[in-house]
């Protein structure tokens, strides 16, 4: 529940966050409705291609993992796997989607552990001519793109059926159904999910976008000929023709115009598909439990084993200097890629400057929003909220680019921090969001009784009860930060490298033991925040133990 506002103060935290957005999406649209720019874009042979290929990855990816998500939790939610899975879910999380792509490149690739492993019983002397990796299907993003989203959808259910509230009924309606005879999987399906599918359609909406959009995935295990359109609008927005550049912002715009087509479109099915949907959920059969519901922790089991084995194969090469295929183990082992990465801290300095800073900013609008914010304009502020996760990265760092010349902020670490702070707040304010809703209104009627002033009651009480969901929000925020390929780049204007930049240059480079390196240095560094954020809540529940 969230607290009486302090007067007029809740435009504030709203301004901050959507006065930098709003001026962003005016000047990339500026640039991006550009008459001569569209005509050069529809003429170019390259676009249509980009575009099925777009189209086809994003809307697989969205389906395969949004049908995952479903058959996941309408099997194992209320067993204690599910709540070992929701504990993991925050270090899967962790994992940034660029160092994911790197490690299951180098899993999945020719010269890769996979064909390694398959080449004594195949023949194989030299690696493959296999495209299983950068295919021309991009069935190889599509696996990394699901193995990302799947548990970022799995977080946001678990976080719908967190309340204790939401969670008595749950169980209440499961109960009454299996009363009836229906098995807990039609329970879900006719009763559960038609209730939850809607306050998903938001994380929904934000893989769609993602899948359609990726860049910093698609450079590692995409195809190139053709590549998505999002690769294509964002090598031209690198050109330095700005003819070129103009087209690669209207390439931009087209893919913001589909994604939301993309949304109208689920919008219209939804409608289309109530009538008969309703008609099954009302029927009385009484259907055989699934035989599926038996793969389901054998599924997790592999998702587990994938994201293990791709973290310690980021370890493993970054140290195997000379390894030929098709060894299972280097002929020759050395440090000097971690040489290379010591000899690289003002880029580390960077990289942890920036994500301290925009995840101590996401945080505090995060907690201004929540204390200011009257719940009805908290609600109808939800799409302002998710806007930099809908919209795509593409279009968004273009006008990101064009405050920060305005601003004379390009290619400075004032201008990144701005940039990052914006793709952080949101994340940190979901993260927050649920526990400070969750908070009980009593305990500030209570201090007012006694006395206390607002400023007391938060300074002694509130925020002291929420460090580990607040803790939790900063760590959310930090690990956004350290992912930041795309605002990085182009606002930073190739000046400020940090170890994300490093690894995704390295994977075009071919340097595979410093790309491990780089990459397992990304993932380290959100773990580490997450590290911290754990350490919080267990001291914080230790000492709430110890007082009971």
């Amino acid at each position: 529940m969230t607290l009486r506002p302090i007067g007029r103060a809740w435009w504030w935290p709203a301004g901050l966050f959507a006065l930098p957005l709003l001026a962003a999406l005016a000047l990339a649209l500026g640039a991006a409705l550009d008459v001569a720019a569209w005509r050069s874009l529809l003429a170019d042979p390259a676009l249509w291609p980009a575009l099925s290929l777009g189209l086809w990855v994003g809307a697989a990816a969205t389906g395969v993992s949004l049908a995952l998500t479903l058959w996941i939790v309408t099997h194992l939610h209320g067993t204690p796997a599910w709540a070992r899975l929701e504990r993991w879910l925050g270090a899967l999380l962790a994992v940034p989607h660029a160092a994911f792509a790197v490690g299951l490149a180098l899993l999945l690739m020719p010269s890769g552990l996979l064909l390694r492993l398959i080449a004594p019983w195949a023949g194989w002397e030299s690696p493959p001519a296999l495209a299983t990796v950068q295919d021309p299907f991009g069935l190889a993003l599509i696996a990394g793109l699901v193995g990302k989203e799947v548990p970022f959808l799995l977080w946001n259910v678990a976080a719908q059926l967190r309340p204790v509230a939401q969670a008595t009924q749950l169980r209440q309606q499961l109960q009454a159904g299996q009363a009836m005879g229906y098995p807990a999987a039609s329970v879900w399906w006719r009763v559960l999910w038609p209730q939850l599918l809607p306050r998903l359609a938001l994380p929904l909406l934000a893989v769609w976008a993602y899948g359609l959009s990726v860049v910093d995935m698609a450079l590692v295990l995409g195809p190139t000929r053709p590549p998505t359109l999002a690769q294509l609008a964002w090598s031209w927005l690198l050109d330095a023709d700005a003819a070129v550049n103009a087209q690669g912002a209207a390439a931009s715009l087209l893919v913001t115009l589909l994604v939301a087509a993309g949304a109208l479109v689920a919008l219209l099915l939804a409608c289309l598909l109530r009538a008969p949907l309703r008609a099954r959920q009302v029927r009385g059969d009484r259907p055989a439990p699934a035989r599926t519901a038996a793969f389901v922790r054998p599924l997790l089991g592999v998702g587990a084993l994938v994201y293990a084995i791709v973290l310690a194969l980021l370890a493993f090469v970054s140290v195997a200097s000379v390894w030929s295929f098709p060894a299972l183990w280097p002929q020759r082992a050395s440090f000097e890629a971690w040489s290379t990465v010591g000899g690289s801290l003002p880029v580390l300095g960077d990289t942890a400057l920036l994500a301290l800073a925009a995840s101590f900013t996401g945080v505090v609008l995060a907690v201004a929003w929540m204390e200011t914010t009257p719940p009805a304009w908290d609600r109808r502020a939800a799409p302002l909220v998710f806007a930099p996760m809908l919209i795509p990265g593409v279009l968004l760092v273009a006008g990101l680019y064009q405050v920060a010349l305005h601003l004379r902020l390009d290619g400075s670490l004032a201008g990144l921090w701005l940039a990052h702070s914006l793709f952080s707040a949101p994340y940190a304010l979901v993260a927050l969001a649920p526990a400070y809703r969750g908070f009980d209104a009593r305990y500030e009627q209570t201090a007012r009784a006694l006395g206390r002033s607002r400023a007391a009651f938060l300074l002694r009480i509130k925020w002291p009860m929420l460090l580990a969901p607040i803790a939790s929000a900063a760590a959310v925020g930090f690990a956004v930060s350290v992912a930041q390929y795309l605002s990085t780049q182009f606002v930073g204007a190739g000046r400020h490298a940090t170890v994300t930049t490093e690894a995704l240059t390295l994977a075009s480079g071919g340097q595979r033991t410093l790309m491990a390196a780089f990459a397992l240095l990304q993932a380290l560094l959100p773990a580490l925040a997450f590290g911290a954020a754990w350490w919080v809540a267990r001291r914080q529940a230790k000492r709430v133990g110890t007082e009971a």
